[in-house]
């Protein structure tokens, strides 16, 4: 008999730290809508690393926050194991400049802590939407059955409804660290122009339709549709996992612990010093949402960006 696994998300949820309260019974993105959201998105974000670091550097730290299922699906001599929690979601999958980036991040922070598990490239998303998580196989598989009409336009709803994320940072935890973004504000743009020819009637209301607004959206079509969204969380939070932790092994003394925070708040200023609306920068710090694909209409065990497509929008 196997053991009776508690997920690291268990331990270490993401809690909503921009002071919003959505009202019973509403679409928890309204909320910000009101909001000035790109504040609210960067006060969480800033909030919740400042909560971390201090995690880190406390007097009585104990120890990471290890996922146990990630722990032995990388390493199956520990226990002959698998993963039963299966999802659906509606993901964003960063093209290829974001990747670059990510990449580059994943570099200098494997350089500090050699033992870290990377996300492969292959494997990031953002998600834009769960719709349901920690089922068995035949649940999600009913839920995908009742949304499979609406499935195709509402994985290519980017493809008109254009939103971009910018100012790239580093989020992190004690059990996983990530790429953050924040809803655009007017910075000026700096993505590569779309594939020609880009003559879909895309609705002209630039940054005031903003990621946010996109979730919003997608939530409220899935409700429509008939089906029940029950996410994780709904924090104003627009994050691409790096990775994770496995092992204490770099985060052990108190010294490897101060380096590793100390390691993000560098990368965190190089970030806004030589990426952030810097048009001259061989990394690009933007990403407009849909553009080489759609969304990834995606089932299975997902955690760890598995899985399979169930359809993928259109980019462009």
């Amino acid at each position: 008999m196997g053991s009776v696994l508690e997920s690291a998300y268990i331990k270490n949820k993401l809690e909503d730290l921009s002071g919003v309260v959505p009202k019973p019974g509403e679409n928890p993105y309204n909320a910000l809508i009101k909001a000035k959201i790109q504040a609210l998105y960067a006060v969480h974000r800033v909030r919740r690393n400042a909560q971390q670091r201090d995690k880190f550097l406390a007097p009585d730290y104990k120890e990471l926050v290890i996922d146990p299922y990630l722990l032995r699906l990388e390493n199956p001599e520990i226990e002959p194991g698998f993963d039963p929690r299966y999802c659906m979601t509606f993901w964003g999958r960063p093209p290829v400049h974001v990747l670059m980036l990510a990449e580059e991040i994943q570099k200098r922070l494997k350089a500090v802590a050699p033992n870290i598990w990377l996300m492969p490239l292959y494997r990031m998303h953002i998600t834009t939407l769960e719709v349901d998580f920690s089922r068995t196989a035949l649940e999600i598989d009913s839920l995908q059955k009742a949304l499979r009409p609406s499935i195709p336009s509402i994985a290519s709803y980017t493809h008109q409804h254009r939103s971009r994320l910018v100012k790239p940072f580093i989020s992190h935890d004690l059990s996983a660290f990530a790429l953050s973004f924040l809803p655009a504000a007017g910075e000026p743009p700096l993505s590569p122009p779309p594939v020609a020819p880009d003559d879909v009637a895309v609705l002209a209301r630039g940054d005031r339709y903003t990621y946010h607004h996109l979730r919003r959206d997608l939530w409220a079509r899935i409700r429509d549709a008939g089906v029940a969204v029950t996410s994780r969380y709904v924090v104003p939070s627009a994050h691409v996992t790096l990775g994770r932790f496995l092992t204490g092994e770099d985060h052990a003394a108190p010294e490897q612990r101060r380096r590793w925070v100390d390691a993000i708040d560098e990368i965190n200023r190089w970030l806004e010093a030589e990426v952030w609306d810097n048009p001259e920068s061989r990394l690009i710090g933007e990403w407009v949402v849909g553009q080489e694909k759609g969304l990834d209409v995606r089932v299975g065990t997902l955690w760890y960006g598995g899985g399979r497509t169930v359809h993928m929008g259109e980019g462009f």
